[in-house]
């Protein structure tokens, strides 16, 4: 097994999820850097803080979790970065896991977000022990809601965005929405 293979995580038949490494800074950045990425989001992280904060903080979740943290994901056929998918224990729970994605623009509307999320939600409910798996996002993002559902999470409320960089992200007055998933749903669908 090369070395490479020890840090995927998940196959798809369109994606590899792998482990972040140090040499995924300007992947991020790059990432973060597009306006219409960050429209949800806020404003983009500095690629010091990718390279000595995030990227860190990472690699220390694989160590201390079975599958559970913040993985690159890229094209199965060309390794082309597309973006990440996160799937993490909110406060080391491992039984109650947060759930999210970021894609390249270039990534979006081709079944990417739901491909690796659906393959995140099914390895934790089989493998992990998941119970239930939880997700956020801003009410105005119907393209990540839509992802959500097509998921089958389905929504359990609305609040209030009290989160950074309210002021500059788009619809930030129309609040943030959870969706849940737990495993004796997930079983009966």
């Amino acid at each position: 097994m090369s070395e490479r293979d020890r840090h995927i995580v998940l196959k798809t038949p369109r994606l590899t999820i792998r482990q972040f490494t140090e040499d995924d800074v300007d992947n991020l950045f790059n990432l973060n850097s597009d306006p219409e990425v960050m429209r949800y989001l806020g404003r983009p992280t500095p690629r010091e803080v990718l390279r000595d904060e995030i990227i860190p903080f990472h690699l220390g979740v694989y160590q201390r979790f079975d599958r559970l943290g913040t993985w690159a994901a890229e094209s199965a056929s060309n390794g082309e970065f597309l973006g990440w998918f996160h799937f993490r224990a909110e406060d080391g729970d491992i039984t109650n896991v947060d759930l999210g994605y970021r894609l390249r623009r270039s990534a979006w509307n081709k079944g990417y977000a739901t491909e690796g999320s659906t393959a995140l939600i099914n390895m934790g409910f089989t493998d992990l022990g998941v119970q239930r798996v939880f997700a956020h996002a801003m009410a105005a993002n119907a393209a990540s809601r839509h992802v959500l559902e097509k998921c089958g999470l389905t929504l359990v409320r609305t609040v209030p965005y009290q989160g950074p960089d309210a002021d500059t992200i788009d619809e930030a007055e129309q609040g943030e929405v959870e969706y849940a998933l737990t495993k004796p749903d997930w079983e009966a669908r």
